[in-house]
């Protein structure tokens, strides 16, 4: 059977009909760039690592730190932090912070005070947290390690993924690659929200990283 358009008025209505085009989930673009100190630089270089960072695509969005076996990766982290000016904020125990000096020294690291008790919760506090800085156009990463902790665990938290989806924000996949002595971030995801789609990108993308002990790096997939 001819579906073609019959007459040139049916033609021209079909050529002006808008047509879906297919997002890529990763985001290219790097308006955002920042300034590091060349002193954590050299330090990085001077042990031998290569800094992968070439900017932002976004104001707003979630760090994924994976795979995290080590107590290595906060130092190497801190240099990446510092090599490349990131902003970064991370979770911590609110008891944590009313330390004398310890909690001041969280906060100046970037630590924010998370109640876990609070009726918003943690996921509702920093999606609250990343519209007010949309409102502002102010810079807020979250940096996050989905495993939670350096030994072995069969499934990621999903925190970190319900926060970017309900947020609307990109999350950076930074590596901490001690094979090929790589630090840093070059690939950002535009979660869809549906984790069989999303998990699948994220698991592809770090399955050639290897951590410094591989043997704990948990599987990338929720419970």
């Amino acid at each position: 059977m001819d579906t073609a358009p019959s007459s040139s008025a049916e033609r021209a209505a079909s050529a002006s009909t808008p047509q879906t085009v297919a997002l890529s989930p990763w985001l290219t673009e790097r308006p955002i760039q920042t300034r590091g100190f060349g002193v954590a630089r050299a330090l990085l270089k001077l042990a031998g690592w290569e800094l992968v960072w070439q900017g932002l695509p976004s104001q707003q969005g979630v760090f994924l730190g994976y795979p995290h076996t080590s107590n290595w990766d906060f130092v190497i982290g801190l240099l990446l932090k510092w090599g490349t000016g990131m902003q970064v904020k991370f979770w911590g125990k609110d008891s944590l912070f009313k330390v004398p000096v310890f909690g001041a020294w969280m906060r100046w690291l970037g630590g924010l005070p998370v109640d876990r008790s609070s009726a918003n919760g943690m996921v509702g506090s920093m999606v609250d947290r990343f519209n007010a800085a949309k409102a502002q156009d102010q810079l807020l990463w979250l940096a996050v390690t989905p495993e939670g902790t350096r030994s072995y665990v069969p499934y990621w938290k999903s925190g970190f993924y319900q926060v970017a989806v309900q947020a609307q924000v990109p999350v950076g996949l930074v590596v901490f690659d001690f094979k090929r002595k790589r630090v840093g971030v070059d690939h950002f995801l535009r979660l869809s929200g549906n984790p069989d789609i999303d998990l699948p990108l994220i698991a592809a993308y770090y399955a050639d990283v290897q951590g410094k002990r591989p043997a704990l790096a948990g599987p990338v997939r929720f419970k």
